[in-house]
């Protein structure tokens, strides 16, 4: 249509001069680019049609004419608007940065050239989304407002109604296991008493790709090897308010292993590789068994420098007896080495504080063990909220990778101001000034001021996990404390206590560390009329104030997938620590062992157990001031803190014990809508403990015990842990308290 009134007829002439009307954001150069002709040049009727069909080739123009005024070449252009904005009025259910970024991703998006078309598509594309979202009743309406210097912006406006409801699911063609048992299998599901909560019955396309997929392995597990699903019939209700899903299947036979076999350049490693294989023949084909075969040996073979090694396990059928003969070929690729390794993302923490942990170093061949060790010790630092290790071939060098270490830091600093109230100690003050990886050098410093009316601390502290370049680390702590009851009257006490300590760690192994250290520590104790009977047995034995030198070893091994939120392994804790020198003579030993075991991808059983056993020596009791208490979070929940145990003859307060016992099972769970971030769990737990003086043996039979529920979070203020207890076995005269938080426990 534009092409017939291009211009009025004219013979050929030379150019005098150019001239561009009706543009105003497009520059005139590049109109002038489009023209196949310059200023001096002779100009055609078929170079006028030309450079018509390319400048409404660029879109940007919604009419185009060439007129002719005295040798001069007037162009006239009338510019489609540009996108100034996108709005979206109603959305809730998706981010706008993600919708907007799908919108570009069709070619819609701010300073593009509007067109209708794309504005269909766009309204397409964002239905789509919610369609895979189960919400069939949603209506979009697009409206497009005139701007100034030719510009448009276009707001969205989302009706999303509600989400389809999952109505009924249908198996045709299960015969060997029952249909409700293959449901059960399922992410979606009918409506029921909790999908208000798991959303279950809310239909989502890529869910039911998820269902089938695990329906296909359950019966590709127990050897049914010609398992097919046909493509799922998904109806729904007129209302669009219900839907019917129908998936038709083939079971075919189970098949079991008639032999196994390996194929491929096996490098001589026959019987090593062949010692990973847990199929068996004989037994039921398991495609799991064999996917975990399979990876087992690529990452052995991948601990042996032969990073893009390949293992296909192969089938091959007798239907007639209804066996399999599996083979393993393995084709191991060629050996690499590593060239460099990169870190990525630490705005703030140095690179030799991450490159310290690598155990893959550069110029030497690849080792998948050491990469992911690498990556695990990293993740123990408690710097990032998440780290990522890939692999990347070197261009133009086919035996070199370089190993890509890439982070998210969190924030690893906390400045904490609060008050609190309890009925104990009444109002309660806290400041704190912490940084766990100072100026991003990985070492840690703190100063902690706490105040009650019966508490008073400040501690100041430094942790250089690097003392030493072989990774011996020192820590050094000043504390200064003073505890006191509620008034200054007949039958109450004070106690002050200053130290100060330095420890060393020497590193013996990868998950190994052995401690050593020393405390000069002084404690002095006021007496009032009436003091409660153990404080003055105290003074009798050691005086108003004691001074010690309390010597200290232990060992640690740490072999958790994160020190932050862990959901494998375990760690495991000694210590003994002696007063040698000074007024006290007593000795402590403690052994703590941790276990954490994943259920599944998201479920967790963490176990903690922890022994203390002190006793005096040289005629001398265990000292008062060094006993430990139990009751509360980090030992039997649901009970008051440090409320178990021995008590005063004459307040019957606790006063704690020389020897302890502590048990605790918790089942770590994924807090709804968290999308598996382990920083934010809930939990179930169990807890066992008690306190014993130390002239009393340990008694099993007095032991308490605890079950709850709690709420754990990696908060930006420190680890935070919320319980409900109840107290099982409580005796008369304990202490209970159902609802307990603590920020700064570990377990």
């Amino acid at each position: 249509m534009a092409l017939a009134p291009l211009a009025h007829a004219f013979d050929p002439f030379v150019v005098r001069d150019i001239r561009v009307e009706g543009i105003q954001r497009t520059e005139a150069g590049t109109v002038f680019g489009y023209l196949p002709v310059k200023v001096g040049e002779r100009f055609t009727q078929e170079q006028a049609t030309q450079a018509v069909r390319a400048l409404f080739g660029t879109g940007f123009f919604r009419d185009v004419r060439i007129e002719v005024d005295r040798d001069v070449v007037v162009v006239v252009v009338d510019e489609r608007p540009a996108i100034a904005s996108i709005e979206f009025n109603g959305m809730t259910e998706f981010d706008t940065a993600g919708v907007t970024k799908s919108l570009r991703e069709v070619g819609f998006a701010e300073a593009r050239i509007f067109d209708r078309s794309l504005l269909e598509r766009a309204e397409q594309e964002l239905k789509r989304q919610y369609l895979s979202k189960g919400k069939y009743s949603v209506e979009i309406v697009s409206t497009v407002t005139p701007l100034e210097r030719n510009r448009v912006g276009v707001t969205f406006d989302v009706f999303e109604g509600d989400v389809a409801r999952i109505k009924a699911i249908k198996i045709i063609g299960a015969k060997t296991f029952p249909e409700d048992d293959l449901l059960g299998l399922f992410q979606q599901s009918t409506p029921g008493w909790m999908t208000w909560y798991t959303k279950a019955d809310q239909y989502s396309r890529q869910k039911l790709q998820a269902d089938i997929e695990t329906l296909r392995s359950y019966y590709l597990n127990r050897g049914y090897l010609e398992f097919n699903v046909d493509t799922p019939q998904v109806t729904i209700s007129p209302d669009r308010k219900d839907i019917f899903i129908t998936l038709s299947i083939s079971e075919g036979e189970p098949y079991r292993v008639s032999d196994v076999k390996m194929g491929g350049d096996l490098l001589g490693l026959d019987d090593d590789l062949r010692r990973l294989i847990t199929v068996k023949p004989g037994e039921m084909f398991s495609a799991e068994k064999v996917n975990a075969s399979s990876k087992a040996i690529t990452d052995q073979l991948g601990n042996l420098g032969y990073a893009f090694a390949n293992v296909n396990p192969n089938p091959v059928l007798n239907r007639e007896k209804k066996e399999a003969e599996l083979t393993f070929f393995v084709d191991p690729n060629r050996r690499v080495y590593v060239r460099r390794v990169n870190i990525g993302g630490n705005t703030r923490t140095r690179d030799v504080v991450v490159r310290r942990e690598m155990r893959q170093y550069e110029s030497a061949w690849y080792d998948a063990r050491k990469i992911q060790l690498s990556k695990e010790r990293v993740d123990r630092l408690g710097y990032f909220n998440d780290i990522t290790v890939d692999t990347a071939p070197v261009t133009g060098s086919p035996d070199q990778v370089d190993v890509n270490v890439n982070v998210t830091e969190k924030p690893t600093g906390m400045i904490s101001l609060g008050a609190g109230f309890s009925s104990t100690d009444k109002l309660v003050l806290s400041a704190g000034l912490s940084q766990d990886n100072i100026f991003g050098s990985g070492t840690t410093a703190g100063i902690e001021v706490n105040t009650s009316s019966t508490n008073r601390t400040i501690s100041l502290s430094q942790t250089n996990p690097y003392f030493t370049a072989d990774g011996v680390s020192r820590s050094t702590n000043i504390y200064y404390r003073t505890l006191e009851p509620l008034t200054i009257n007949d039958g109450d006490y004070r106690i002050k206590t200053g130290g100060l300590g330095v420890t060393f760690g020497v590193p013996f192994s990868e998950t190994d560390r052995v401690f050593f250290g020393g405390t000069v520590e002084t404690n002095s104790i006021d007496l009032f009329q009436n003091s409660p009977g153990v404080y003055e047995d105290y003074v009798d034995t050691f005086g108003k104030t004691s001074n010690a030198f309390i010597g200290s070893v232990g060992w640690s091994n740490d072999q958790r997938d994160s020190g932050i939120a862990p959901t494998r392994g375990t760690y495991k804790r000694a210590n003994a620590e002696a007063s040698v020198l000074g007024d006290l003579r007593y000795y402590k030993l403690t052994y703590q062992h941790q276990y954490y075991w994943p259920l599944s991808r998201s479920l967790t059983l963490a176990l903690n157990g922890q022994v203390d056993y002190g006793k005096g020596y040289s005629d001398k009791p265990y000292p008062l001031l060094k006993n430990m208490y139990a009751g509360g979070i980090g030992s039997v929940r649901g009970f008051e803190a440090g409320s178990l145990g021995p008590r005063d003859r004459k307040n019957n307060d606790s006063i704690g014990g020389a020897k302890r016992l502590i048990g605790n099972a918790e089942l770590l769970l994924p807090f709804p809508g968290t999308q598996q971030d382990r920083t934010l769990r809930w939990f179930l737990f169990a807890d066992v403990g008690q306190v014993y003086g130390d002239s009393q043996n340990i008694d099993f039979g007095s032991l308490r015990y605890s079950t709850g529920v709690g709420l754990s979070w990696q908060s930006p203020i420190g680890p935070l842990k919320v319980s409900i207890g109840q107290a099982l076995n409580a005796k008369e005269g304990d202490k209970k308290a159902a609802f307990q938080f603590q920020i700064g426990t570990g377990f």
